[in-house]
């Protein structure tokens, strides 16, 4: 049997827009391009752009060998999620398309793969090659395609430069990502912690550690579990958000009004039920600085994720103050979990509510690719917490369930030191709890991979932050 990949891909300039799609079908075994198609749809939206270009692969590939296997490849994660069933296909204009590629082939010969962006160029370019083609008025051509040119030169000459090398101003999530990479790869593990961040826990430390900075531009949510992005939509995140004050930003606001306890706490409170919040450590799609929450494909650390894991469970086992632990389900929040309970000789608890936030049809892309292709889904996200990514969650849905995940812990925890380990959103969202801060305040905090953060709950419903985004056991 024949074995065929289909790569495809669609675009839209506007979102709905003039609009085309791109496909290429390429021999399995040897790599070499079989049959391109291309072309301008007129007016339609990215993702029905994206669903024609797979329509096209298919048909294309059916037409060399109707009886052979295929692996579709696109940066659609809707796409491929809805495709591969593990997705609903709610919008209307989908539901025929979708249907029309699964009668293309069987079922049973037709497998399919998310892949980033930048290994979808030739589809990509042929997309865009029609969408140029239709602005002059004309079809797209074959004859006059450089598309597989155009991919092959840029696959060369990424594998010539390598990676590129993260830059941005300090606290830029990427850049430091790359500086804990660096020092994974060739420091030894320090002794102990650093002191000016209280060590890994921080108990009895109320002074921010970890180089955290308020981030402005493309950065999206530290690097990998993508919650925080500031900058170029209009008027920033901050102000869009502020415009409206919702029930649980009053009710932030009503709990500062207590007297605080940064201070000092009262002797008669009794010990605080402590939360030590570990995110997890790299996955795949940290690095990237993809969405990469609750709806995706649940990836699981990387070796530098893994190697993370183990210097925060070294650290943690140094200071030995951790009573319990508790995780998120998500694969990479349990492994990181399991790693820091073989040393320390604990169990490990789930809590459903500790789980990322949901991020829908942006799963797996970057926030540019998100402003490109949902622009007015975007728009609508950063300026109120209330709005949703497509098939995805909110902010104020998330911090509702962290709220109620926070209760039954402190709850249960009384008086205890535990160990949370989650992810970006839900870590923040305790944190912004804590301190009466407003929704935007999201907006505002960097949390780096295997990051350490710690609050403190007293008796009377106050909560004293120790602790943010430390990352001192990691170099």
């Amino acid at each position: 049997m024949r074995e065929f990949i289909v790569e495809a891909d669609g675009g839209s300039r506007g979102n709905p827009g003039p609009a085309g799609y791109g496909s290429v079908v390429i021999d399995a075994a040897t790599g070499e391009t079989l049959m391109e198609a291309a072309e301008y749809i007129g007016v339609a939206t990215n993702n029905v752009a994206e669903y024609k270009g797979l329509v096209a692969g298919l048909k294309a590939a059916h037409r060399l060998d109707p009886a052979a296997s295929v692996h579709v490849r696109m940066d659609s994660k809707l796409v491929v999620e809805q495709m591969s069933g593990r997705w609903k296909i709610k919008h209307p204009d989908m539901r025929p398309l979708a249907a029309e590629a699964a009668r293309v082939f069987p079922a049973d010969q037709v497998t399919y793969e998310w892949i980033p962006r930048e290994r979808n160029k030739h589809a990509d370019r042929l997309a865009n090659e029609a969408m140029d083609a239709g602005k002059r008025g004309v079809a797209w051509s074959p004859s006059a395609s450089t598309a597989e040119l155009d991919a092959r030169a840029a696959r060369s000459a990424a594998a010539v430069a390598g990676p590129p090398e993260p830059s941005g101003p300090p606290g830029d999530a990427a850049a430091g990502a790359a500086r804990a990479r660096a020092a994974l790869a060739g420091a030894k593990p320090s002794a102990g912690v650093s002191a000016g961040a209280g060590g890994v826990l921080g108990a009895g430390v109320t002074a921010v550690a970890g180089g955290v900075t308020a981030v402005a531009g493309e950065v999206a949510g530290g690097a990998g579990d993508v919650t925080a992005v500031a900058g170029d939509v209009t008027g920033g995140a901050g102000e869009a958000v502020a415009s409206g004050e919702s029930a649980d930003r009053r009710a932030a606001s009503s709990a500062v009004r207590t007297p605080p306890v940064g201070w000092a706490a009262p002797a008669d409170l009794g010990a605080p039920a402590t939360f030590v919040l570990l995110r997890h450590g790299e996955t795949p799609l940290t690095p990237e600085k993809r969405f990469s929450g609750s709806g995706g494909t649940d990836p699981s650390l990387s070796a530098v994720g893994r190697e993370q894991a183990e210097r925060a469970a070294a650290a943690f086992a140094a200071r030995g103050t951790i009573q319990a632990i508790v995780s998120s389900p998500l694969k990479r929040c349990q492994e990181t979990a399991r790693t820091v309970a073989a040393r320390l000789g604990l169990d490990v608890h789930l809590e459903e509510g500790l789980r990322e936030t949901d991020f829908g049809a942006w799963e797996g892309l970057t926030f540019g690719e998100v402003r490109e292709r949902h622009p007015e889904e975007l728009n609508a996200w950063l300026a109120s917490p209330k709005a949703a990514p497509p098939g995805g969650e909110s902010f104020a849905a998330v911090s509702r369930r962290v709220a109620a995940a926070r209760d039954r812990l402190t709850s249960a925890y009384a008086g205890r030191t535990v160990l949370l380990v989650t992810h970006v959103t839900p870590i923040k969202t305790l944190v912004r709890l804590a301190l009466g801060a407003p929704p935007e305040s999201l907006f505002r905090m960097e949390l780096a991979a295997a990051s350490v953060s710690a609050v403190a709950y007293y008796a009377d419903g106050n909560a004293s932050v120790r602790l943010l985004n430390d990352t001192s056991h990691l170099r």
